[in-house]
């Protein structure tokens, strides 16, 4: 099938999983997108769906589809910051806080463009500012959550929100957003292996849940997070995983983070 034909970009057992899973989220949730793709339809301000070219190799581009939660604007490029908040639907920001936009992205995963997990797509634009760190990066396919997706994201969306000027963004993604997920993103490929992605998956699933709900990475949580890591963790004596991916994500110094 020419749909699926990038399939063969991922063989292996990580790709059959990543191929099973979507076939079967995208069965159960196949009603709740038809009703969220009828909700955005019926504000008649644009197209349901939002189309970004995203890199998932130094060379190789790929259409990413999420569901869209902003009015169109022709001349919009870059990442979101609060530049563009008054752009943001009020659907849209319901969308987004749950992370149900990224729902459309299973069609990406049986295209086989992305993983279930992974670091996430960049845009080209960065890709070619930093193309040996993005070698680095992209040399194991991207995906819809990861280790920097789970540890940074909320830091990086709180930056981003007190940025007023599409130059404070795009100064403000560059110098910190970037090497803080890199390093994340290469922390979490030097030992990456399927236990670990499930765990990744669990907990990118327990944000859909209610905050009074939702388990919390401490205590028995945080052992169970900390378990994806137990080699990290070995090899950083007297420091807890947790405590390590975040001191990362806040550009703490971590001696063998590099």
């Amino acid at each position: 099938m020419a749909g699926l034909r990038g399939a063969s970009r991922m063989i292996g057992p990580r790709r059959a999983f990543d191929l099973g899973f979507a076939l079967i989220l995208a069965v159960i949730l196949a009603l709740p997108m038809l009703l969220i793709a009828a909700l955005i339809w019926r504000q008649n301000d644009g197209p349901v769906f939002f189309r970004s070219e995203r890199m998932r190799g130094p060379a190789t581009a790929f259409t990413l589809w999420k569901f869209r939660t902003m009015r169109p604007d022709p001349h919009d490029m870059g990442v979101t910051g609060g530049h563009k908040s008054d752009r943001i639907t009020p659907l849209g920001r319901l969308l987004r806080h749950a992370r149900l936009d990224e729902l459309p992205q299973l069609w990406n995963v049986l295209r086989g463009d992305i993983a279930f997990v992974g670091p996430r797509p960049p845009l080209r634009r960065y890709v070619e500012m930093y193309p040996e760190l993005y070698s680095r990066v992209l040399a194991d396919p991207p995906g819809i959550t990861g280790l920097a997706s789970l540890v940074y994201a909320a830091h990086e969306e709180r930056d981003l929100a007190r940025c007023r000027t599409a130059a404070e963004v795009e100064h403000l993604y560059v110098t910190r957003s970037i090497p803080r997920k890199a390093a994340l993103d290469l922390l979490y490929r030097r030992h990456r292996h399927l236990g670990t992605d499930l765990r990744l998956m669990f907990w990118t699933a327990t944000r859909l849940l209610p905050g009074r709900i939702r388990p919390r990475r401490r205590g028995r949580y945080a052992r169970s997070f900390g378990r994806s890591f137990g080699r990290i963790a070995a090899s950083v004596p007297r420091v807890s995983v947790v405590a390590r991916v975040r001191s990362i994500a806040r550009n703490r110094s971590i001696t063998s983070s590099r």
